[in-house]
């Protein structure tokens, strides 16, 4: 049973299949740094709170960071930073493992199929992910897993665009980046990442109101809309900003990198975006705009959001695992009537 995989800055969110059902386990990919206590150790236990000790410190991990982070007025601190692993962040590697570990759990058979999502190198920065998909690999390689990097773009055009034949324009709008892929009947004809997501908006807005991000994130996560009616000079007003200024900009490099890779005139495609910076109302409307008023030379049939932006990408993973894995018991079952034919 092959499993899918997105490997989020902001998340990490597994899917897999169980009959008609796809099944997806989440957790935050964040901790919090507390004093230790025995008190605090046995209430985080009988709390079934995730939670690790080490030396005089005990790290609250996944879902519940968020919540002692503000209870404690403490900064949630992460594994991974602009789409990848941090390399300001000592204790990324063991963080992510234990949060990995919950949401994809033990392989059903040595070896299982799991597709996990990578972005690609951005364009706007001279980051690589070389190190980030070679360490995840082997991560989950030590779990029992046969895992296979995807492109994070490519990832939503499978999830959302197989009644087009998989040909049409994915954005995945992450925290730590955003992907973009443009599929030409699954064959990927330009993908490219930029340097900024739902973080940067987050970082600038708390800068300019003198909010602590976490409580920026929080607002943002709360019935956030993209409306530009309140909150003028507050914290919504300044998400509002910063969500127009990302758009534009990623719009900008989209047509530059569209004339850079000669794509044809006169293609009609659809594009769909996804991501967890993707889902407040609004997003999709004020998205198509920036679209239409933007010199791109080849047409667009529609913009919509992906029906669960938060799943699209670890749904695109487990498609693309089914797919491969499908093509292998065919190959097997093949190989074995022809052996049979020959005895």
């Amino acid at each position: 049973m092959a499993k899918g995989l997105d490997v989020g800055t902001m998340n990490l969110i597994s899917a897999r299949q169980e009959g008609a059902e796809t099944v997806f386990v989440q957790q935050r990919n964040s901790f919090v740094e507390l004093d230790y206590s025995d008190m605090a150790d046995q209430m985080l236990s009988r709390s079934d709170v995730l939670h690790i000790k080490k030396g005089d410190k005990v790290y609250v991990v996944g879902d519940d960071a968020l919540n002692f982070a503000n209870i404690f007025n403490r900064e949630t601190r992460r594994p991974m930073k602009a789409g990848i692993l941090s390399s300001d962040e000592k204790s990324a590697i063991p963080m992510i493992k234990l949060i990995l570990q919950q949401v994809v759990d033990e392989p059903q058979h040595p070896g299982e199929r799991l597709f996990f999502s990578t972005p690609a190198d951005p364009i706007d920065s001279d980051l690589s992910t070389l190190y980030h998909q070679k360490t995840l690999e082997s991560i989950l390689g030590d779990m029992g897993y046969d895992p296979e990097p995807i492109n994070e773009g490519m990832a939503v055009i499978y999830s959302e665009l197989a009644e087009n034949d998989f040909t049409g324009l994915g954005i995945s709008f992450g925290a730590g980046m955003t992907n973009v892929c443009l599929s030409y009947y699954a064959v990927p004809v330009m993908r490219f990442s930029i340097a900024r997501g739902g973080d940067w908006i987050d970082e600038q807005a708390a800068r300019a109101t003198g909010t602590p991000v976490d409580k920026v994130t929080t607002t943002k996560e709360d019935d956030f809309h993209l409306d530009f009616t309140s909150d003028v000079g507050g914290i919504e007003g300044a998400l509002g900003i910063y969500y127009e200024n990302l758009l534009d900009y990623v719009v900008e490099n989209v047509v530059e990198e569209v004339d850079e890779e000669d794509v044809e005139e006169g293609l009609d495609v659809p594009v769909v975006v996804t991501g967890g910076t993707a889902s407040p109302d609004g997003f999709e409307g004020l998205f198509r705009e920036r679209l239409r008023e933007a010199d791109i030379p080849f047409s667009v049939s529609g913009v919509r959001r992906a029906r669960e932006p938060l799943y699209s990408v670890a749904r695109g993973a487990l498609v693309a695992a089914r797919s491969e894995e499908g093509e292998r018991e065919a190959e097997e079952a093949e190989a074995a009537d022809a052996a049979s034919a020959e005895e």
